[in-house]
């Protein structure tokens, strides 16, 4: 069957009826049976019309084989709609003609003229993703806020940057002392992720905004610098890491936070900082810099920072907790008769923690020996858990994920609100982040598969009768194996065991 499409706005009233594009059309018809489709009060600046719809739905049906109208920018005026258009067409091989420009694609030059269109459709949509990069840059470098899910820590309010209406982060009081906190537990050399999140289990400490403390989301917030107050230090720092830096050092006063954003060229942000583009932001940061950069040298990428020190004075270290605050037991030595003893790091830090007393690191260990050797009678092969290194591998694709299902909602949060080809642009880009999360989950999957299989084929034996010949290595791969963490004060000691 044919069709006859006609379109008329209501705001021209001296344009072309309907009834008589429908009279020119049936004219190319020479009395062939035809389905009028009729969209009157519409633009055609978008595809948003109900009749056009309805002929793209019957063409898809089968219904119709040849399309008719007055004139080409009565069914799209838009070079991008009316390419897609023609993809649906060719593809149910319905023929399309213009009446008034001769337009007809089952003519050679027809079909000329179609790939022509086609041809500008990409260069708009290449203009429009470039344009959208380059006002996107541009917004950045100037402070603006540019949308997003509102970190923890901050609410919203709206302000005047340069005599441009927009927005910047506040700072709320309750979520940022959880902020500080976080920071602090994580700034402890011998403290984890997993460490923080005990501790904040164990002091049921509640996400303010309902969502769940994780790895990842404590990760994103320890490695951003919106939370710094940006000073001389943190410049220095970025700078070292060849980051792109937007504002001269005399900005850094030691009170704002900074906005980090990815270069064209950089690699992730949690990987590697080179080539990333650092702003200061127009509010006021949370944490102190020398705090701050505790945390994000210990969590960049390998090779970024050095390594931590290796333990050397118990085979405990890195298992034993202040049971009073969470925070780990550091060794101390001296030369009198007390020795070797544990000390809260907290307490040695911030005085924030009672302290858990005094500890004896001979004793201690000898109390755990005792416990370990019932559970080495349990266990006469062992196998060693996932080590630091893939851990550190594994933290880093989540927080990849972490931030592409971040950009995602950014985007669509965009979309309702798009033009047609911005519309176009922003679904193109969430395929492209949906492609690059399942690659990270399977990469993440064959790490995983890749290490069990190695652990699988090593083992520890007989440890339980040869304690006192192993080397000191050996005496933490054994405590790691069997034991999770030891919560202690001079009076109190409790074993979480990993089996």
């Amino acid at each position: 069957m044919y069709a006859i499409y006609a379109r008329q706005s209501v705001d021209k009233a001296d344009s072309i009826s309907i009834e008589s594009q429908i009279e020119y059309c049936e004219y190319e018809l020479r009395g062939q049976p035809y389905k009028t489709y009729q969209d009157k009060g519409y633009s055609g600046k978008n595809t948003q019309r109900p009749a056009f719809k309805e002929l793209l739905s019957d063409i898809k049906g089968g219904e119709i084989h040849k399309v008719i109208v007055y004139k080409l920018d009565r069914i799209s005026r838009s070079i991008l709609d009316f390419s897609n258009m023609m993809q649906v067409f060719e593809k149910h091989q319905v023929e399309f003609i213009s009446c008034t420009e001769k337009f007809d694609t089952s003519t050679p030059m027809g079909r000329a003229m179609l790939n022509i269109c086609i041809v500008f459709a990409q260069l708009e949509r290449e203009t429009i993703q470039k344009r959208v990069a380059d006002a996107y840059y541009s917004r950045s470098q100037k402070g603006l806020y540019m949308g997003g899910r509102v970190p923890y820590g901050f609410h919203m309010e709206q302000t005047v940057i340069g005599g441009i209406k927009t927005s910047k982060y506040v700072v709320n009081p309750e979520e940022a002392e959880q902020i500080k906190l976080l920071y602090e537990l994580y700034a402890d050399p011998h403290t984890s992720y997993g460490d923080v999140i005990q501790y904040i289990s164990d002091h049921r400490i509640k996400n303010l905004r309902n969502h769940t403390w994780n790895r990842t989301r404590i990760s994103e917030i320890i490695k951003n610098p919106i939370y710094v107050r940006a000073d001389l230090d943190i410049y220095e720092f970025y700078k070292a890491q060849e980051t792109i830096i937007a504002n001269d050092a005399g900005d850094f006063l030691g009170t704002n936070g900074c906005y980090l954003y990815s270069g064209k060229e950089a690699k992730r942000k949690t990987v590697n900082l080179k080539g990333q583009n650092l702003v200061i932001a127009p509010h006021e940061g949370i944490v102190s810099s020398d705090i701050w950069l505790k945390c994000r040298k210990k969590c960049l990428g390998r090779g970024e920072s050095k390594s931590a020190v290796k333990a050397v004075n118990t085979w405990l270290a890195g298992k034993i907790k202040c049971a009073n605050c969470g925070y780990a037991l550091t060794i101390k030595k001296t030369n009198t008769q007390a020795g070797r003893y544990f000390i809260c790091s907290r307490r040695m830090n911030t005085h924030r923690c009672e302290g858990a007393g005094t500890i004896h690191a001979s004793m201690m260990e000898q109390l755990i020996l005792k416990e370990l050797r019932y559970k080495l009678k349990q266990f006469p092969t062992l196998h060693p858990p996932i080590g630091s290194k893939a851990n550190q591998m594994t933290a880093q694709i989540q927080t990849h994920i972490t931030q592409l299902q971040n950009e995602a909602e950014n985007l669509l949060k965009k979309l309702p609100e798009a033009s047609e080809i911005l519309a176009e642009y922003i679904e193109s880009r969430i395929t492209e982040i949906d492609k690059q999360k399942k690659n990270l989950i399977k990469e993440e999957a064959l790490l995983e598969d890749e290490w069990k299989k190695q652990q699988g084929e090593q083992g520890i034996q007989n440890y339980e009768d040869k304690w006192d010949e192993i080397t000191f290595d050996d005496k933490r791969i054994v405590a790691d194996c069997l034991i999770e963490k030891i919560l202690a004060t001079h009076d109190k000691v409790v074993i979480c065991w990993r089996v």
